[in-house]
């Protein structure tokens, strides 16, 4: 059964539209009756919509037999790690504050595909013996000490800029930091409902390039609203994207397997065959690397857009997690991120989403694609697939120079256009 709400990551829309509290509320009864009513944590992040979101999850995991136990905001990773039985996070990411969405969590793992099926699958069943709901009271503080116990060490003299997206980051990050010694300046820590993502954090690093290169700074970390991603800016306000951050990190770790997405840089893939690191490579989206990882018997992944993985603690992607580790290895490598990152190769990628009506890649565009990756041989590559998120076909080119690969994305932009534009 093809799953009908289900995305990439969870269930999400814009908030009245194609996500409603009726929606939510079906979607916490669902898991609840599939879940066996476990104890259920549950997060949100600090959209305007969260708190109404909130209500109607607890009532439908109630109505499925769950004890419903509500987190406040917290990070999606917190309530991965902070679950005894399973976990529930109204949130929408990356995404702007229009939207919202639902992510689940069972044995602190996300669900796969075929759970997901057996949720929906679930969506009109009859309520359960209702289950209680009550607050889960220190739950930020439990996470703070979790992940500087797991991965935090001593950081005394490292000046560090937090950009918490104005998302549920915005004091677990600087707590984690502060109590680990760090000198530490935070923005994007003003939530209002609506600025969630909005020129800050991990989808716009601007405000923390400028930050980090206008004062005396080591480097600095972006989260994303729900902070499972992680991005950085050196002491110089270059900005460092998944690629490099998973490149020092599996040198500095010493791992001797890594699991990336498909819109992995060609020059990680270089490095890591330099070194003698084995790459897998996923479809895009962090549980695929994760159930990659948990196949293969490995620990550190990630995707480029920030999705970092580190298993040895942890059961999914955690920006803050991951930003610790990176400051981990500036200060026990004693070397600026700058150098550590530049030992990776970057081939200049050029992207572009195009809306479209549907977002069946056609015949034709599949075969121009295939036809460039065979002329291009291994010099390049050209990727098109449609957005799990959102109603756009993500098209990535990746070439020895920027000319090139912006003259391969424009050809297949005009042909997606053609094909599938509104």
């Amino acid at each position: 059964m093809a799953r009908r709400y289900f995305g990439t990551d969870g269930v999400r829309g814009v908030v009245g539209r194609e996500l409603t509290e009726h929606l939510v509320e079906r979607l916490g009864r669902a898991f609840a009756l599939w879940n066996g009513g476990d104890e259920i944590l549950v997060g949100l992040d600090t959209r305007a919509s969260g708190p109404a979101l909130e209500r109607a999850l607890a009532e439908g995991l109630a109505s499925g037999g769950a004890d419903v136990r509500l987190g406040g905001v917290l990070p999606t990773p917190a309530v991965a790690l902070l679950s005894r039985d399973a976990g529930a996070v109204v949130s929408a990411s990356h995404n702007p504050a229009e939207y919202n969405g639902v992510k689940f969590f069972h044995q602190k793992l996300k669900l796969t595909d075929e759970e997901e099926e057996q949720v929906e699958a679930l969506l009109d069943a009859e309520p359960a013996e209702r289950g209680s709901v009550a607050d889960a009271a220190g739950s930020a503080e439990r996470y703070v000490e979790a992940v500087c116990e797991r991965f935090g060490v001593p950081l005394a003299g490292l000046r560090v800029v937090l950009d918490c997206a104005n998302g549920a980051m915005y004091e677990v990050a600087p707590a984690a930091f502060e109590r680990l010694g760090a000198h530490v300046v935070t923005i994007g820590n003003s939530p209002d409902g609506t600025n969630i993502n909005v020129g800050c954090g991990a989808t716009d690093l601007r405000l923390l390039a400028e930050t980090v290169s206008a004062g005396d700074f080591d480097l600095g970390i972006a989260f994303d609203g729900d902070g499972d991603r992680m991005l950085a800016a050196d002491a110089d306000g270059n900005e460092l994207e998944g690629d490099q951050i998973l490149a020092v990190l599996a040198l500095h770790l010493g791992v001797d397997l890594v699991a990336v997405t498909s819109m992995t840089n060609l020059g990680f893939h270089r490095l890591m065959a330099e070194r003698g690191v084995r790459v897998l490579t996923t479809d895009v989206g962090d549980r695929y690397v994760l159930e990659a990882l948990l196949r293969e018997g490995g620990v550190l992944g990630g995707e480029q857009s920030g999705h970092l993985i580190y298993l040895d603690g942890h059961t999914t992607g955690d920006g803050l997690a991951a930003g610790l580790l990176l400051c981990r290895a500036v200060v026990e490598q004693g070397r600026a991120v700058s150098d550590m990152a530049g030992v990776m190769p970057r081939y200049p990628q050029v992207k572009q989403n195009v809306p479209v009506r549907s977002k069946a890649i056609p015949d034709e565009v599949a075969r121009e694609v295939e036809r460039l990756n065979e002329e291009l041989a291994g010099t390049g590559r050209v990727l098109v697939r449609p957005s799990g998120t959102e109603p756009v076909v993500r098209v990535l080119a990746e070439a020895e120079t920027p000319q090139i690969a912006g003259d391969l994305c424009a050809r297949i932009v005009t042909l997606v256009e053609r094909e599938l534009g509104r």
